[in-house]
């Protein structure tokens, strides 16, 4: 059954893929990262909300995730990745890479920029992960 994003459901559906066996290639690639990241999802003409993810990652393991509405009390994280609703459906379809998605200014990065470009696949394995969910978009 198809999970939509963005969800409760849908985050912790993310942790699992990424704590899995179809996550073994994303672990080995960020078997050296340390940090934590939001990603903002922005209203657009077809999303009227703004919706945030928490996704707590550590040495190619998702420890925690959460969900919060517009307004929640966020945590400080070391990172976010903030774009529209449009361009997150065009990134979890494989459409937009995480990185390319940036210099593009698709997305927009709040954090060590030159740590990310230093993990690129691991940002890459990352979202080929999410692909591995069975989402409905809006």
């Amino acid at each position: 059954m198809a999970i939509t994003f963005p969800s409760e459901e849908w985050i912790k559906a993310f942790k699992d893929k990424l704590n899995g066996e179809e996550g073994k290639d994303w672990q080995e690639a960020a078997k050296n990262w340390e940090g934590d990241f939001l990603f903002v999802v922005k209203p657009d003409e077809v999303f009227s909300n703004k919706v945030v993810l928490h996704i707590d990652l550590y040495h190619g393991v998702c420890r925690s995730v959460a969900y919060f509405n517009e307004g929640d009390n966020l945590p400080e994280t070391a990172y976010q990745y903030v774009g529209i609703y449009s361009n997150w459906i065009k990134l979890i379809k494989g459409e937009i890479d995480p990185i390319k998605g940036i210099m593009s200014k698709k997305f927009n990065l709040i954090g060590n920029m030159m740590k990310v470009l230093r993990s690129v696949k691991a940002a890459q394995e990352l979202i080929k992960t999410a692909q591995k969910i069975d989402t409905k978009f809006l």
